[in-house]
């Protein structure tokens, strides 16, 4: 239903497409991959005609609707969630609108002589509305605006005063709710909570037409995509498969590809040592000139190339006493809003604790007490000695200098370190080359996170609160973090939202319900198996 046909693609000096081409089938889920301005964007965009390929085709079967959802929302005002939710629906939103048009005019004194052919229209009008689901409309774009975490009363408010990454949220329900023939979603999961994520998982299971995505959440893909495209050097290499199995087929190409390469390599060069031994012979000229031809003939493999592996390695942190940080006894409310009475928590060293919990559970305002960030109304914190912490929220980016450079702030942070190793940590991190000269006003989300956490890590505390340290990150860089942190010697507290973090990096689990705490001695997966659920309050 969606073709890509030998297109070439072209951004300033930036090739991002030479003669790539791929094709998407009625049904299929795909995931597409690549690394950060590989053009992955780019093609979401030629499918909408947003933007054309400089070369070769882009086509979509005729009748075929399209829901794009992007990271780009637009402005939303004026209107309550659940009103923008539906005006955005598509075919069925512009019925409607046709609807509410011909009953103005029905009940306009001043157009009574047209009352015969307006009736007709309304008939016409309201069938089409109806054949289109129109009037259970409003209960599907709640059921939607529930399952990503909308509240009755938040859907009923002004949708102009929500938060960025809430109207992210409404702009991905007016998608759902359209039901396209085919979606189109790009990083879908970012800003959602583990329980969204959840209910998002299983919708778009449910769903009948094509997805194409991009996405930062491995498990998230894994479950959904059978197929992988990958931008790759310009190309688009189609994979059958999940990402796991796109992952492995991809190390196994590569394997290959070295030893064809090293193979070709060795005979080449086995043969030059010939030529060079035995070209001043009379006696050998023949064998050495059939030898050279057939040299000239063969068809050199080129170099595979490899790929850029991001590690980091902790200096050792300093070790830390036994017990690492204790509540007693502690209430936290904010004005009449009790957010949790009487917690008792005790953290020992090399604990990884992760915090689960509904929205507005205090998941987070537990991390700040821990750090320091917030006092408790009732009770106790208090961290233990030699404790040294290192706290990431996502507020930390806003502290940011916006004049520095990527290389000012590391050097500011670190005055006494030599350029090789604020370097190595740059690169590791993401920045490599002239990205370090970047200013840090024009990061991206994932770029200034990525910042933050090389500063906090290069000189590491024993004991990391972290707060969603994943958002906005890329698999690779998620990917590096996980490996990075799962060598690391000290203590751990945090909230995430991504399954894999979780599963890798956590030993203890504290759940916080309206009932009161839950602690589970496992790590996440144990939490899963004992309580049944993979996140608190999930909706299937």
């Amino acid at each position: 239903m969606i073709r890509l046909d030998s297109i070439g693609k072209q951004h300033g000096r930036q090739i991002l497409f030479t003669e790539a081409s791929a094709a998407i089938n009625r049904g299929e889920k795909v995931g597409l991959v690549g690394p950060n301005g590989a053009g992955k964007t780019t093609i979401f965009r030629m499918i909408m005609r947003d933007e054309l390929p400089d070369a070769g085709q882009v086509s979509v079967d005729r009748g075929v609707q399209i829901g794009y959802f992007s990271q780009d929302v637009g402005e939303m005002s004026g209107k309550s969630v659940v009103a923008e939710t539906m005006d955005g629906a598509g075919p069925v939103s512009e019925a409607a609108a046709s609807l509410r048009e011909l009953e103005h005019a029905l009940a306009d004194p001043d157009r009574l002589d047209e009352m015969t052919e307006l009736i007709d229209q309304f008939g016409h009008a309201q069938a089409r509305y109806e054949e289109l689901g129109g009037y259970a409309l409003e209960a599907k774009a709640r059921e939607i605006l529930a399952g990503l975490g909308f509240s009755e009363a938040r859907m009923d408010g002004d949708v102009g005063a929500l938060s960025g990454g809430w109207k992210m949220r409404v702009a991905l329900a007016r998608i759902l709710l359209m039901r396209p023939d085919a979606l189109l979603l790009d990083e879908p999961t970012n800003h959602l909570d583990l329980e969204s994520i959840l209910w998002l998982e299983n919708y778009l299971r449910a769903f009948e037409g094509a997805i194409v995505m991009t996405c930062h959440d491995r498990e998230f893909m894994n479950r959904l995509v059978s197929k992988i495209v990958e931008i790759d050097g310009g190309d688009l290499v189609t994979y059958g498969g999940n990402y796991e199995f796109y992952e492995r087929q991809r190390a196994l190409n590569e394997q290959q590809a070295e030893a064809q390469y090293e193979r070709q390599q060795a005979m080449l060069a086995k043969e030059q040592r010939f030529i060079d031994r035995f070209k001043a012979q009379a006696s050998k000229a023949s064998q050495v000139q059939s030898r050279v031809k057939k040299l000239d003939k063969i068809e050199k493999v080129e170099p595979p190339k490899r790929r850029k592996t991001l590690t980091f390695d902790f200096k050792p942190a300093p070790r830390s006493g036994e017990d690492v940080a204790k509540l007693e006894g502690v209430s936290k409310s904010y004005g009449d809003h009790v957010i949790y009475e009487g917690l008792d928590l005790l953290i020992r060293r090399r604990e990884r604790w992760c915090v689960m919990g509904v929205n507005g559970a205090g998941k987070s305002t537990l991390l700040r007490l821990v750090a320091g960030e917030t006092e408790p109304t009732e009770g106790r914190v208090a961290v233990g000695a030699s404790v040294k912490v290192g706290y990431f929220a996502q507020h930390a980016m806003d502290l940011l200098d916006p004049a520095n450079t990527v290389w000012e702030t590391l050097v500011a942070a670190f005055p006494q370190s030599s350029i090789g190793s604020l370097r190595s940590l740059a690169g590791v991190f993401g920045f490599s080359g002239d990205e370090i000269e970047k200013p840090c006003r024009i990061l991206s989300g994932g770029e200034k996170a990525r910042l933050v956490l090389a500063i906090m890590l290069f000189d590491p505390p024993n004991f990391l609160v972290l707060d969603e340290p994943t958002n906005h990150l890329d698999m690779a860089t998620k990917e590096m973090l996980v490996n990075a942190l799962s060598t690391f010697e000290g203590t751990m507290l945090f909230v995430s939202h991504d399954r894999q973090f979780l599963a890798a990096l956590s030993n203890r689990v504290l759940e916080l319900t309206p009932e009161g705490p839950h602690m589970y001695g496992g790590g996440y997966a144990e939490y899963v198996a004992q309580s049944g659920h993979e996140a608190p309050g999930q909706r299937e």
